[in-house]
């Protein structure tokens, strides 16, 4: 074990990677990177906060360039202390000049992500699982498992099966079996519960407290939600070093639209991008 001062922080800084603590977005509190996900005080939702005096010394553009072209060749600003574990196929998808159809809008330029060509389940959630059982495994998790109404169930039961990892995962009774046929495949344990989608949410947080499994969307949510800056990070870098004008998301829970703004001003701060003015939009479907 360290002795000096200097020796504890070189030792506290191997394990911890690049991240400082975990932070209440409400009231400031910090507490360690352990599994949690809400303040004690205020019940305020903990995110990470990253050392960036140090990650500006290794995350240059020159870089981030020569490295895999997946989502970890970000990693100064993901919530890992070591290396990756999961998810070495993902991200780093296709940014699409969709020119007919920014003409059919009546605007100058127009990019869509396509993010349907994530491995292995084609979906975003691919990302965030990447993240949340990398970081699990550092923990010592064994059991991974999820609250869902489908594409997270199917990620988190795939990439658990890719890391022998054993996989539960919750979902409304009702929910139609299409969606959740690939989370039997990998052979994740489906438990169906009666009962709409956060009163099987809550469950899983008593769940997770009782058997301490590791949840990616409750008691891992902080590291979980940072996964979704990689699709911003390419975005940024595949439009040449340039923030988007204007980014147009799905609200999904709304932790996209939080990621975003995150991750352009992360880049700012490393000065990868230079500052500029961008306006976010939420998109959700009427009905």
């Amino acid at each position: 074990m360290p002795r000096s001062g200097r020796e504890k922080r070189q030792f506290m800084e191997k394990q911890d990677g690049f991240m400082k603590a975990l932070k209440c977005r409400e009231c400031g509190r910090e507490y360690p990177l352990a599994a949690t996900h809400v303040c004690e005080f205020d019940f305020g939702p903990l995110e990470v906060v990253y050392d960036y005096d140090r990650a500006r010394q290794s995350l240059t553009r020159a870089n981030i360039e020569a490295r895999a072209k997946n989502m970890w060749r970000y990693r100064e600003l993901l919530p890992i202390a070591r290396d990756p574990t999961v998810g070495f196929q993902v991200g780093f998808t296709p940014l699409v000049k969709a020119d007919r159809l920014a003409r059919r809008l009546g605007i100058r330029e127009l990019w869509i992500k396509n993010d349907t060509v994530n491995y292995p389940t084609l979906s975003f959630k691919d990302r965030v699982v990447s993240v949340a059982l990398s970081r699990a495994r550092e923990l010592g998790f064994t059991t991974v498992a999820c609250a869902s109404t489908g594409n997270l169930a199917n990620s988190v039961a795939a990439n658990a099966a890719a890391v022998g990892m054993k996989a539960y995962v919750f979902i409304p009774a009702d929910l139609e079996e299409g969606k959740i046929l690939n989370s039997l495949i990998y052979g994740a344990h489906v438990i169906g519960i009666k009962g709409h989608y956060d009163e099987v949410n809550r469950l899983c947080a008593e769940i997770a407290g009782k058997f301490g499994w590791a949840f990616v969307n409750v008691n891992m949510r902080p590291y979980y939600a940072e996964g979704s800056k990689s699709m911003w990070f390419e975005i940024v870098e595949q439009l040449g070093w340039r923030l988007p004008q204007h980014t147009v998301v799905c609200m999904a829970s709304g932790s996209l639209l939080t990621k975003i703004h995150k991750s352009y001003q992360e880049f700012i701060k490393l000065n990868l991008v230079p500052d500029g003015k961008y306006r976010v939009h939420g998109a959700q479907a009427t009905g």
